[in-house]
């Protein structure tokens, strides 16, 4: 087993180095391919987890899983890390993991965005949003407070305080270390403009306008559902999967129909999120949302972790929505479950309870603080919450640094209680595949009609809990064609009755039956039958197959007796 370890973030060589060990000791169970290269040429790694002893992955169904597209949410590749650890290290020993290789692949991408990883785990961090290529424009930026950058070179990135008669913050009276608003009719009191670590470009001594890095893009807005202008959406890029690392994951998934779910994961909420970003839960097929929240609610039961609809309780503001997501790209287009892992919530942590996850940050109880602020200082040994310590500002002069070390303590869970965190997600993730279609052999018969003829019969089923289609959406989409039935018929034999090629229906799983007993849902909408007539000398080999995109591959060969 590769010597991994859950207490620290793994720069890029180190990751590729750890796949590779990964391959060579599992090499019946894990193989890497590239998936196309980063912006700035580094190849991004995918594991390929099943059993090659059973078949190959593409005749299996997959669940696509993925981490860290955002730049400095570097938690979310130590869970697709930990998952392949887990998936390996339990084949043989945990009968749901070996179930699961044996007879699905996982496809696993730990980190989609490596550039903007590395700039996050730098010695010196820059912290952006995604990608390191300049967007929407190439020139640096000329004026203005370039945010969230070391500026002490100490490794943190932390909050710059400035005394300002003006400023909207004060020291709380019993903890001067947190920053309290200033009420609103407050004065005569000692007051502080708070501001991202940064420096100031072309500084005038009066205005500081605080500017983002002149990296803007979101790879997550720019996936081909719903796309929408730099003017509508910022960061969305200058058109759908116009940046390589969205276009890898693109590529990879329409080349990829045995596909049947996806889990990205990200940082940080403390929360199990589902599509739509854009639109109410009205919108869905009645069918499709009811299996949402029920995958939703197993998600919960086995990591704790609330499942909500984006749209409805997680939008940046109430008047605006985003699009151009990976998650609902891959259900609204592609016709699959998928979700978004937010890893890691502070507020949970610390004891905060019913919080809003996003309308938290506009407005909350002051106590909220204070038990955060004991949180740091009797779990977290005071290592969250940086201690106000003066530095003399090239631009500003005498000010603060400290307040919250967000990429360490926010952003990501603390090192100490990075492996707990990502210990919570493996069962549903294998749980979430075995539900998938699974295309399977009933019955095959053989029939001897006389003068050469044989009748022969094929019957196959859906063993699975999801239909072989997956989603009613991806029905409306027409992106998963039905069963497939072939023949291979011995030399010297001809078809007498029945196509070498039947296209058949989708087949039902047991997903969307009713919970309360009734005799109409026995129905074997579940299975299929093909029969032909095949005239042969006596002792061919007849070979049959029956395949569905989603749902797998079944051969088997029949002797004619």
């Amino acid at each position: 087993m590769p010597e991994v370890h859950f207490d620290r973030f793994y720069r890029y060589d180190d990751l590729i180095q750890l796949l590779h060990q990964f391959e060579s000791e599992y090499p019946h169970l894990v193989q890497l391919e590239s998936i196309g290269q980063s912006h700035e040429g580094r190849e991004v790694l995918l594991a390929k987890v099943t059993n090659l002893n059973t078949g190959p992955d593409t005749e299996k169904p997959a669940l696509w899983v993925d981490g860290n597209i955002h730049a400095s949410e570097v938690a979310a590749s130590a869970a697709a890390l930990y998952l392949l650890q887990a998936l390996v290290s339990r084949y043989g020993s945990d009968p749901a993991v070996t179930e699961c290789l044996d007879t699905r692949a996982f496809y696993i991408v730990p980190r989609v965005n490596p550039d903007g990883a590395e700039w996050a785990l730098a010695d010196k961090p820059k912290i952006i949003r995604s990608s390191t290529r300049p967007y929407p424009y190439d020139e640096e930026v000329t004026e203005g407070l370039i945010a969230n950058e070391d500026i002490d070179g100490d490794g943190r990135i932390l909050t710059i305080r400035l005394e300002d008669p003006n400023g909207a913050w004060k020291a709380h009276p019993d903890d001067p270390r947190l920053m309290i608003r200033r009420d609103p009719a407050e004065s005569g009191g000692t007051y502080y403009r708070l501001l991202p670590e940064g420096l100031i470009k072309n500084y005038d001594g009066v205005t500081i306008q605080v500017r983002g890095a002149k990296e803007g893009l979101d790879l997550n807005r720019n996936f081909p559902v719903a796309w929408r202008q730099e003017g509508e959406q910022l960061g969305a890029g200058p058109y759908p999967i116009s940046e390589p690392e969205a276009r890898n994951l693109v590529d990879f998934i329409a080349k990829h129909p045995n596909l049947t779910g996806v889990v990205t994961f990200h940082t940080f909420a403390g929360v199990i999120l589902r599509p739509y970003d854009d639109r109410a839960d009205e919108e869905f097929p009645a069918e499709d949302l009811w299996t949402f929240k029920k995958i939703g609610d197993k998600g919960t039961v086995l990591t704790g972790y609330p499942n909500v609809s984006t749209f409805h309780e997680f939008r940046y503001h109430p008047k605006t929505v985003t699009t151009g997501a990976f998650d609902t790209w891959m259900y609204d287009h592609m016709g699959m479950f998928s979700w978004t892992v937010e890893i890691w919530s502070p507020m949970r942590q610390a004891g905060l309870k019913d919080y809003k996850f996003i309308d938290w940050f506009r407005e909350h109880p002051l106590e909220d603080d204070l038990k955060l602020m004991k949180w740091n200082d009797e779990v977290l040994g005071g290592k969250g919450y940086v201690d106000w310590y003066p530095f003399e500002h090239p631009q500003l002069g005498p000010v603060e640094l400290g307040g919250w070390d967000n990429m360490n303590s926010w952003t990501n869970p603390p090192l100490d209680r990075l492996e707990k965190e990502v210990a919570l997600f493996p069962d549903w993730v294998i749980w979430h595949l075995l539900i998938s279609p699974k295309l399977a052999l009933r019955q095959v018969e053989v029939k001897p009609l006389g003068k050469g003829d044989y009748r022969i019969r094929l019957v196959v089923e859906n063993t699975g809990w999801l239909p072989t289609y997956v989603t009613k959406k991806a029905v409306e989409k027409k992106v998963s064609r039905g069963v497939i039935c072939e023949i291979e018929l011995p030399e010297g034999a001809t078809l007498q009755s029945g196509k070498v090629r039947e296209d058949l229906p989708q087949l039902e799983g047991k997903a969307y039956k009713s919970a309360a007993v009734d005799g109409w849902e026995g129905s074997t909408d579940d299975r299929l039958k093909v029969e032909w007539v095949v005239n042969a000398p006596r002792g061919g080999k007849v070979k049959l197959t029956a395949r569905h995109d989603r749902a797998g591959v079944v051969r088997t060969v029949v002797e004619l007796k």
